[in-house]
């Protein structure tokens, strides 16, 4: 599956005296961007950036019962197991003529009596055709040269639900249905046959079925992973896109308005989309509301009207398609991504191991959600102990050692007035002190001790540079941290004191203080004390 690039995707490299990559080395519209793993140089970074979120899964045994409950999923399953202990088939693999309207019939998709139609007759055909591709069942052919099927191995424990057994069938009942659906859109409208079974000395009509093909599926991946990403940050309950929505964030660039020009590409997008996810919606990718047709009647042209400056009502809205991408499609996207070499993690990952592993993946991870990982890693323990844990990592005065100790108080945050005890007893540690001292007076405690002039002054370098660093290049939110200092009327004495701080980040600290402070006094004092800092060292 190809990552999809963003239109104005690309990484800035941070500098500073740490050369570690952090998550604010990444443009803000890349925050959680992650690269392909396998072979890049820095000349491919643009094309590689890829939005790959994390994701929150259901467990695999909830996944495999929702996968079992498919329709067309589980209509293979019935159709493999009433082939026991063997079935006659044509020579194509095909249920006989005898046996269709009977299988419709097992599938609940024809009456018990009477005539079955022959759509229901094609419905059982098309599952037993994934049953068959699944593996499901075998075929063979007897001694007497009878064209035979046998239930094959997977079925029994498919049928008494191995989560691994199921998914694996189910992802690749999806992976077959997703290649159907471009196939199906990339022949053209009129004489699809003869499109399809082109001569093969016309290389030239070949070649445009392959290129039609090529582009259908390069705009559906897309359109996946842009329903991944928007399912990994809707709220619950707010996962459904519109289609002239979804349409619009593949072909408008962003930052900018559509154009008339551009209504109409994402008219052609939503037309195309269409079938493709109609498709993916029978595997239980996504849940699917399509373009009503009768637009195609109400308007002049051959096409549906698209949103454009009049406001459409709920339901008239939703005529224009509307599409979720369900926890079974999460994880079909996702094991995409992974095979093709994307870094799409899930989350609570960082979660699973120490402290230590905990806080160094939050600080080299661009994809994560710190707050929720801190979350999975916080529930459950105990709060001196889950504490005492997380301020022993925090401690460092390497390139992440300031993010690490913000990050620890936020963890402290999740772990409540509990965590006191053990918080109390780094009072005096020079690098955790000051952040234990604001966390207690934070809370309520009065017999905090005052800290020492150095300890307050290591602390305020500390706390300003893990907001550098979190924060990148959002000059806004560091100014009114800046505003804030405690650069009262003799900035030139604050300063003399601040650039003497040991601490790898104090040169950093005050070159942002001076390129960001709106008093000219104050960022030229700044500015001479970073100066001095440098020269220091």
């Amino acid at each position: 599956m190809a990552g999809r690039r963003r239109k104005n995707a690309g990484a800035s490299g941070g500098e500073g005296a740490a050369e570690a990559v952090l998550p604010a080395d990444l443009e803000l519209q890349d925050l959680y961007g992650a690269f392909a793993a396998h072979g890049l140089d820095d000349e491919d970074l643009d094309d590689a950036a890829v939005l790959v979120p994390p994701v929150k899964l259901p467990s695999e045994e909830e996944l495999a019962e929702q996968a079992k409950a498919v329709p067309m999923f589980g209509y293979a399953l019935t159709l493999a197991r009433w082939a026991a202990p063997h079935r006659a088939v044509d020579e194509f693999g095909d249920l006989v003529e005898e046996d269709r309207a009977p299988a419709a019939r097992l599938l609940g998709l024809a009456p018990a009596e009477g005539e079955v139609p022959e759509e229901t007759e094609v419905e059982a055909l098309r599952a037993w055709s994934l049953a068959c591709d699944l593996d499901l069942v075998e075929l063979g052919t007897t001694a007497e040269g009878e064209h035979v099927a046998v239930p094959g191995p997977d079925l029994e424990p498919a049928e008494q639900g191995d989560p691994e057994t199921v998914l694996e069938l189910w992802l690749t009942a999806a992976g077959i249905v997703r290649e159907l659906a471009v196939e199906a859109d990339s022949l053209p409208e009129e004489d699809g046959e003869a499109a399809a079974g082109a001569d093969e000395e016309d290389e030239d009509g070949l070649n445009e079925v392959e290129e039609a093909r090529d582009e259908a599926a390069e705009l559906l991946d897309e359109a996946l992973q842009v329903l991944y990403e928007t399912t990994a940050f809707a709220e619950p309950g707010n996962e459904t896109v519109p289609l002239g929505v979804l349409a619009a964030l593949l072909v408008v660039p962003e930052g900018e308005e559509p154009s008339e020009e551009l209504l109409g590409d994402i008219t052609d997008v939503m037309v195309a989309l269409d079938p493709m996810l109609g498709d993916l919606a029978e595997l239980g990718l996504l849940d699917y509301r399509p373009i009503d047709p009768e637009l195609f009647d109400e308007e002049e042209g051959d096409e549906p009207a698209v949103v454009g400056e009049e406001p459409l009502d709920e339901e008239e809205s939703a005529r224009f398609g509307l599409v979720r991408l369900t926890p079974l499609g999460q994880y079909g996207i996702r094991q995409w991504l992974l095979e093709d070499g994307y870094d799409a993690p899930l989350v609570g990952e960082l979660a699973q191991g120490d402290a230590v592993e905990l806080l160094r993946g939050l600080c080299e991870s661009a994809n994560v959600l710190p707050d929720e990982e801190l979350r999975v890693w916080t529930t459950g323990r105990e709060p001196v102990a889950a504490a005492r844990e997380l301020l022993a990592a925090a401690h460092g005065d390497d390139a992440y050692g300031p993010l690490r100790r913000m990050l620890c108080v936020s963890g402290l945050d999740m772990l409540g007035p509990d965590a006191e005890p053990a918080v109390r007893e780094v009072l005096d540690d020079p690098e955790l002190g000051g952040a234990a001292r604001a966390w207690l007076t934070a809370r309520g405690a009065t017999d905090v001790p005052v800290p020492g002039r150095a300890m307050t002054l290591w602390t305020v370098v500390d706390t300003f540079a893990a907001q550098l660093l979190d924060n990148g290049g959002d000059a806004e939110l560091l100014r009114d941290l800046v505003t804030d200092l405690p650069v009262k009327g003799d900035p030139a004495t604050w300063f003399g004191e601040l650039w003497r701080v040991d601490h790898p980040y104090t040169a950093d600290v005050l070159e942002a203080i001076g390129e960001l402070h709106l008093d000219r006094a104050v960022a030229k004092e700044a500015r001479k004390a970073a100066f001095k800092a440098r020269s220091k060292n």
